[in-house]
């Protein structure tokens, strides 16, 4: 069993940044699967379906076209954390986030179908 807790949600205004964080906890959950494993964030807006933010796999990374060169997306195997710094914030951004990982399952990195367990949501608010 793995549990994922993200936090670092809030209301910001447009031109802001924030940085999310999704530990990862478990009996069999080490550092070294960790490192391995791919891990996501995905997003959920009012009335729309889930979408795939940004990915990371070992020191591969991957993210949406809407997100390209305003996110980053980290990990730190020690604290089995991965990260999401938010910069530039838009109104459209506003969404729960949610951070995801990919263990028994395989594929693309930007389907959540490919993803075995999620974390509770964050809930990010940004005002025009």
């Amino acid at each position: 069993q793995v549990q994922l807790v993200e936090s670092g949600g809030g209301l910001v205004q447009a031109g802001d940044s924030l940085r999310l964080s999704c530990a990862a906890s478990g009996r069999t959950f080490s550092s070294y699967i960790f490192s391995t494993v791919p891990m996501g964030w995905f997003r959920q807006a009012p009335g729309k379906e889930r979408e795939f933010v940004a990915a990371i796999r070992g020191s591969d990374t991957s993210y949406a076209d809407s997100v390209k060169g305003r996110f980053t997306i980290s990990s730190d195997s020690v604290k089995n954390t991965v990260y999401l710094q938010m910069n530039s914030l838009k109104p459209q951004d506003t969404a729960v986030y949610y951070c995801a990982v990919q263990i028994y399952n395989s594929g693309r990195l930007d389907l959540a179908r490919n993803y075995d367990y999620w974390g509770q949501g964050t809930q990010v608010t940004v005002s025009s």
